[in-house]
């Protein structure tokens, strides 16, 4: 076991600890917080890791000494440091780097991203995210069984559902010809990618090869409401909460926003690359 892991169990006991010292069941102290009762079960059972909001809550919930929630909170701090480090990620498992996405994002209403690369994670299909994670475990020597980290990764997809959250994301037409599957598995995501523009809570924005780029796509980028940045690195993910950085991330997703083509432009442009795929399979 990692120190990242260790640290996460260790957490996971001491929020255990102290919720059945407060006498609440798990699904008694979800309801009051109006969290999904597993979540509670993914924090005690290291599965998620809990950040300075999830423990500043359990801690009132739980009526926790003020002495006890800086300890907490101290401990969130130190887990997250680990997290952003990939080589501390890549040994949590690939499984539980996804559910901590998901935490992330279940606490999220308003999401702006950013791929040059790759196909938006939320957008991925299973086969697609499959191949995906296997050169994740090439490159960083994952671990943890690839089928639990398609599954976190297909029900991270059921926030797309909820009405009450708006997610705008922009890609390139580099992303859609980025071909990291067979041409059988992007003529699937493509096929995905031409369903999901008939969600209402969903824009999807393609930059098409002849448009000019504003700027250059070093990186993606995740905008969670206007409170936090996400920008992956390969060694590191940095995320952010400084009101200069996030305004400024936002500053370049207006720009790139005002350069891509949507509806039934943006279908266009990615059943074009799904006709180039269809002849790729066909030799």
């Amino acid at each position: 076991m990692t120190s990242f892991q260790q640290a996460r169990v260790e957490m996971g006991i001491r929020l255990r600890q102290l919720r059945e010292t407060a006498g609440l069941s798990g699904k008694e102290l979800a309801e009051l917080l109006d969290w999904q009762p597993s979540k509670v079960s993914r924090l005690e059972n290291a599965r998620q890791s809990a950040t300075d909001d999830d423990v500043s809550a359990w801690a009132a919930a739980v009526r926790a000494e003020p002495e006890e929630l800086a300890e907490l909170k101290e401990r969130a701090a130190a887990i997250e440091l680990r997290r952003s480090d990939w080589r501390h990620w890549a040994h949590s498992g690939l499984a539980a780097s996804q559910e901590d996405v998901r935490g992330q994002e279940a606490r999220a209403t308003l999401f702006r991203v950013f791929e040059p690369g790759v196909i938006i994670g939320l957008l991925q299909t299973a086969e697609y995210s499959r191949h995906v994670f296997l050169t994740l475990k090439r490159e960083y020597g994952a671990t943890g069984e690839l089928d639990a980290a398609v599954r976190v990764r297909m029900q991270r997809q059921e926030i797309l559902y909820d009405a009450s959250r708006t997610f705008r994301f922009i890609m390139p037409e580099a992303a859609l010809r980025t071909k990291l599957a067979p041409s059988q598995v992007m003529q699937g995501q493509m096929d995905r990618l031409l369903a999901v523009t008939t969600l209402p809570t969903i824009e999807l924005g393609i930059i098409p090869f002849e448009q000019q780029h504003p700027s250059v796509p070093l990186t993606g980028f995740w905008l969670f409401d206007n409170d936090q940045v996400l920008v992956p690195t390969r060694s590191k993910e940095v995320r952010t909460s400084e009101r200069q950085d996030v305004e400024f991330y936002a500053r370049v997703f207006d720009e790139y926003h005002k350069v891509a083509v949507y509806g039934e432009e943006a279908r266009s442009v990615i059943m074009r690359v799904n006709h180039d795929y269809a002849k790729q399979s066909q030799l």
